[in-house]
């Protein structure tokens, strides 16, 4: 994302090099601390960081029920609901 080697990012956020190219191939999930350090390291795209792993969360957790898609609607709703008696 920034041109950097992994060692580089790794010293950076005091992880393990070999960690960061798991989940950088998607061999593993980041786990939300490690994901609030990428996160910060890379400012610019924070959101899409963290985007991305909300949505892997989602499609690891449901990849393999039949019932998925409606799930991920009902979800939906209950996200929008949640938010908008968070704002009241």
């Amino acid at each position: 994302m920034k041109g950097l080697l992994l060692r580089e990012v790794g010293a950076k956020l005091s992880l393990d090099p070999t960690i960061l190219s798991k989940i950088e191939r998607d061999g593993r999930m980041p786990t939300r601390e490690q994901l609030n350090s990428l996160a910060d390291f890379y400012n610019d795209q924070k959101n899409e960081v963290i985007i991305a792993w909300l949505s892997d969360k989602l499609y690891y957790e449901l990849k393999n029920e039949d019932l998925a898609m409606e799930a991920m609607q009902v979800a939906e709703e209950k996200i929008k609901c949640n938010q908008k008696n968070k704002s009241k």
